[in-house]
C-alpha cells in the first residue's frame, strides 16, 4: 500500500504534517477528516511512485487512465493566475447566486474558459466534487492556485450554507488587494526605472565618451595638470574600463547574496524593518501592510472562520515579517484568553488609531466591520502617500540626473578652457 505525505489544519488552526498509508488520496482525506483535520496538501511519499505505477499496471482501464493523468501532472502543474482566479471566483459566485448547482456552475466555467490552466483545474475540481468530495477538499488538491485563505473561506461558506456570499466576498477581497498592491508596485517602479536609466547613461558616458576626451587632453595640454573634478571622473572611467567584469561580478554577487539573505528569517526581518521605516517609501509599505492585515482578518472573521485560525492564516499571508511576528504574539495572547487590542499595542507595530478601532470592535462585537473600516481608511492613505511620493520624487529625480550628467559634462569641459587659452596664445 503506498504512503502519502499530507499537510492539514487541525481544529485550532495549526498546520499538521505527516505520512500515512492508504489506497488512494480519497482514503487519506477520509482518514484525516475522521481525526478532525482538514487536508490542504496530499501527495505520494518519496519512493512510493514505483508501487503506485505497479498497482496501476496490474489494474484495468481506470487505473491506466489515472496513471496517465498523474504522469501529465508530474510534467508541471498548471496554476491559475491571481487575476484570473479573481474573475473565476466572481463568475462562480454569480452562477451560484442565480441558482445553479455547484457542479453545473464549475462545468459551465470550464467549458467557457479559453485558459488551459482554468479548464484543467476546474475540470479536476468538478470531477472531485462529483466523486463525493466537498468543494474545499477538491480545491485543496491544487494548493498553488488556491491558498489557505481561499480554502478556509470556502470551508466557512460550506459550513454556513452561504457559499455564494462567501465567494462574492472573497472576489471583492482579491480585487481590493490587487488594487492596493498595484498602487504600491507603481510607486516603487517609477524611481527604479528612472535610476536605472540614469545609471545606464552615466555608465555609457564613462565607458565610451570620457576615454576619447582623455586622449584629447593628453595631446593638447602637454602634461599640464587637469582640474580635480576631471581627474576624479577620469579615474572612475579607467576603473570601469579595466575592471568591468569585476564590477558585473560584484553586482551579480550582491543580487544573489541579497536574495539568499532575505530567504532567512533574520534577513527577511531586517529587510522588512528597513522597508517599513525607510523615508519616502516607508509610509506606503507600512500602510499597505496594515491595510492587508485588516482586510484579510476582517474578511476571514466575517466569513465565520474562528479567530485563532484566522490569525494563523493572516500571519502566513502577511508578506511582512514584522507583521507576522506581531500577529504570532497576538495569537498566543488570544489563545490564553486575552483580547487582541492589548497585545497588538504591545508590539509597537500598529498605530494607535488601529488599536483603538480594534478595541471598539471587540467591545461592541463588530470587529469584522471595524477591521474593514480600518482597511478602507488605510487604502485611502496609501493613495495619498503614493500621490505625495510621485509629486516629491519627480523633482528629486530631475535634480539627481542633472547632478550626474552635469557633473560629468563639467568635468569634461573644464580643461577646454586651458586648451582654448593655449590655442589663443
Amino acid at each position: 500500500m503506498p504512503s502519502y505525505q499530507y499537510s492539514a489544519m487541525d481544529s485550532s488552526g495549526k498546520e499538521r504534517k505527516g505520512i500515512t498509508e492508504a489506497a488512494n488520496e480519497a482514503e487519506v482525506t477520509a482518514i484525516l477528516k475522521e481525526q478532525g483535520m482538514f487536508p490542504t496538501s496530499i501527495k505520494l511519499a518519496h519512493g512510493a511512485n514505483g508501487a503506485k505505477r505497479a498497482g496501476a499496471a496490474g489494474s484495468g482501464g481506470k487505473a491506466k487512465k489515472a496513471s496517465k493523468m498523474n504522469m501529465n501532472i508530474s510534467l508541471g502543474p498548471m496554476v491559475i493566475k491571481p487575476k484570473q482566479l479573481t474573475i473565476v471566483t466572481r463568475q462562480l459566485a454569480i452562477l451560484l447566486n442565480a441558482g445553479l448547482p455547484l457542479i453545473r456552475a464549475l462545468r459551465t466555467l470550464e467549458r467557457q474558459s479559453n485558459d488551459p490552466a482554468i479548464k484543467k483545474i476546474l475540470g479536476e475540481v468538478a470531477t472531485g466534487v462529483e466523486g463525493g468530495a466537498t468543494f474545499s477538499e477538491a480545491l485543496s488538491q491544487h494548493p498553488k492556485s488556491f491558498d489557505k485563505l481561499y480554502l478556509n473561506m470556502v470551508r466557512a461558506g460550506e459550513a454556513s450554507g452561504k457559499l455564494e456570499l462567501i465567494l462574492d466576498r472573497l472576489a471583492m477581497f482579491m480585487e481590493k488587494a490587487a488594487k492596493i498592491a498595484g498602487k504600491v508596485k507603481s510607486a516603487m517602479v517609477y524611481p527604479i526605472v528612472v535610476l536605472s536609466i540614469a545609471g545606464l547613461i552615466g555608465a555609457g558616458l564613462m565607458v565610451f565618451i570620457v576615454p576619447k576626451f582623455e586622449k584629447i587632453f593628453k595631446e593638447l595640454l602637454n602634461g599640464k595638470p587637469l582640474p580635480a573634478i576631471t581627474e576624479a571622473v577620469m579615474a572612475v572611467s579607467n576603473f570601469m574600463q579595466n575592471h568591468i567584469f569585476v564590477m558585473i561580478g560584484g553586482i551579480v554577487a550582491l543580487v544573489i547574496g541579497f536574495k539568499l539573505a532575505i530567504k532567512t528569517k533574520l534577513g527577511k526581518y531586517g529587510w522588512d524593518y528597513f522597508c517599513y521605516n525607510v523615508p519616502l517609501f516607508g509610509p506606503i509599505v507600512s500602510r499597505s501592510a496594515i491595510s492587508k492585515f485588516s482586510r484579510t482578518l476582517g474578511t476571514l472573521m466575517g466569513s465565520g472562520v474562528p479567530v485563532l485560525q484566522s490569525l494563523n492564516i493572516v500571519k502566513e499571508t502577511a508578506g511582512n515579517q514584522l507583521i507576522s511576528d506581531a500577529i504570532q504574539k497576538v495569537h498566543d495572547a488570544v489563545k490564553e484568553g486575552e483580547t487582541m487590542a492589548a497585545p497588538l499595542d504591545a508590539t509597537k507595530v500598529f498605530p494607535a488609531m488601529v488599536i483603538s478601532m480594534i478595541e471598539v470592535g471587540e467591545e461592541t462585537g463588530r470587529l469584522p466591520e471595524m477591521l474593514e473600516t480600518v482597511a478602507n481608511t488605510y487604502d485611502e492613505e496609501v493613495d495619498n502617500a503614493v500621490g505625495a511620493l510621485t509629486s516629491m520624487i519627480e523633482p528629486l529625480m530631475i535634480v539627481g540626473l542633472a547632478v550626474i550628467v552635469g557633473g560629468i559634462v563639467i568635468a569634461l569641459f573644464a580643461p577646454l578652457v586651458s586648451i582654448i587659452e593655449n590655442l589663443g596664445g
